[in-house]
């Protein structure tokens, strides 16, 4: 019932079976949230979010005995199953990991415990060697949402070669592995740095001008320190206008605002998340605008729209007067230490609950250099983070290369398309 690549052939003495007949199969559940003698326990909990290594030493939350025996969860022993995400995060791969101390699980995940005739770490090398392929067959054809149903995991027939020869592979694979993952870490390093060196490029540019020769002055505000002494200082309020103009058709544009990329259309960018059935009403949010999520603004959920469009009525839109350069406004609004700074103005009882108002944001205080000096830093800024920009795509595609290259020697192993050396 399957077109996995493995069935295509397999060396002799290697098995075919169905994934039902070589494991066991368990799920997850929450214990009452309400009831706190179930939490802080003793007992890792794992959730999609503990999902980012191969190995479960620890989780982010716990649970008590009384917990787990309260709710449809299991005590999962150590090394005895590879768990599985399974609903939650999936997006073109399944996470996977063998837990290395006793767990319990949450309602998303699932634990497969195979039997003695499969080796649970060959069972991982398997999945991650052909995630795409296994969720399109473990997922329901059509549904919006991906998950994997137990019908079509359990259903699913694997390559099950003598034991022996599964330890071998995963042993081989283990070393070979080794070196890829080493560089794929060092790679990611440097990405780490490279978004750092832009975010000291943009901040040093916005806030102390292009040169550094030029004499400095107390601007009296915190989070500003010392700017060039030809600058001005003003409050937002005299800066901007608010903007509450709002569609009659819904038809324009849809703006997402979000911490990572700013203020970006909707098409362009992959979101799987509720839709409103009629856009009507929605704010008008025209180019050259600040718009900013409301609800998100304390993690820097902000910047200047690029196209005309339209924004969530829940999200505040700004005119910018004409002391301000659009380019400079996103410039500005997106370093880390902004967001901090709104965060004084925002309003909640909790930090994850902050909400920045018009008259929380007319309260920031902004630097103001003369109009061709704007324009200079915006050109520079583009100039510089361009050449870190071409430098991160070209390290994102050798990740992606790595990642493949990965992929297809532990699809080969499993497979028994490669040969193994004795030694492993």
């Amino acid at each position: 019932m399957s077109d996995v690549p493995w069935f295509k052939a397999a060396p002799e003495g290697w098995e075919r079976k169905k994934l039902k007949y070589l494991a066991d199969f368990v799920g997850g559940g929450t214990p009452d949230k309400s009831k706190p003698e179930y939490w802080n326990g003793d007992i890792p909990w794992v959730s999609p979010k503990d999902m980012k290594t191969d190995e479960i030493l620890d989780t982010e939350d716990h649970i008590t005995v009384d917990g787990l025996q309260s709710s449809a969860t299991n005590l999962v022993q150590p090394g005895a199953a590879l768990i599985v995400v399974r609903s939650g995060i999936l997006r073109h791969s399944i996470p996977v990991a063998v837990n290395r101390v006793p767990v319990s699980l949450n309602q998303d995940m699932r634990a497969i415990l195979p039997h003695d005739s499969l080796a649970v770490e060959f069972l991982a090398c398997l999945v991650r060697g052909f995630q795409t392929e296994l969720l399109k067959q473990w997922s329901k054809e059509g549904a919006t949402v991906e998950s994997i149903e137990y019908d079509l995991m359990a259903s699913t027939e694997i390559p099950l070669p003598p034991l022996a020869v599964q330890k071998g592979i995963v042993a081989f694979l283990d070393s070979e592995t080794a070196d890829i993952d080493a560089l794929i870490a060092a790679k990611q390093k440097l990405l780490d740095l490279m978004a750092e060196k832009r975010r000291a490029i943009v901040a040093e540019a916005v806030m102390r001008g292009l040169d550094p020769s030029a004499p400095l002055r107390p601007s009296g505000i915190d989070w500003l320190g010392d700017i060039p002494a030809h600058w001005e200082v003003e409050r937002s309020r005299w800066l901007f206008t608010e903007r509450d103009q709002r569609s009659q058709t819904g038809e324009e544009e849809m703006l997402t605002v979000s911490h990572l990329t700013g203020v970006t259309p909707r098409s362009e960018k992959d979101v799987n998340m509720f839709e409103a059935e009629s856009t009507a009403g929605y704010k008008l949010c025209f180019a050259g605008d600040l718009a900013i999520n409301t609800l998100w603004a304390w993690m820097g959920a902000m910047g200047t729209a690029r196209v005309d469009g339209i924004v969530s009525p829940a999200y505040n839109v700004y005119t910018p007067g004409p002391r301000l350069l659009p380019d400079y406004v996103d410039a500005l609004v997106r370093i880390p230490v902004f967001a901090q700074e709104v965060t004084r103005y925002s309003k909640g009882v909790w930090s994850s609950r902050l909400r920045l108002y018009p008259e929380g944001f007319f309260e920031t205080w902004w630097p103001v250099p003369p109009l061709d000096e704007q324009q200079q830093i915006v050109a520079h800024i583009g100039t510089e983070t361009a050449k870190i920009d071409r430098l991160r795509t070209a390290t994102e595609n050798s990740i992606a290369l790595l990642k493949e290259r990965r992929a297809a020697l532990i699809a080969a192993a499993v497979t028994g398309q490669l040969e193994i050396p004795e030694a492993a």
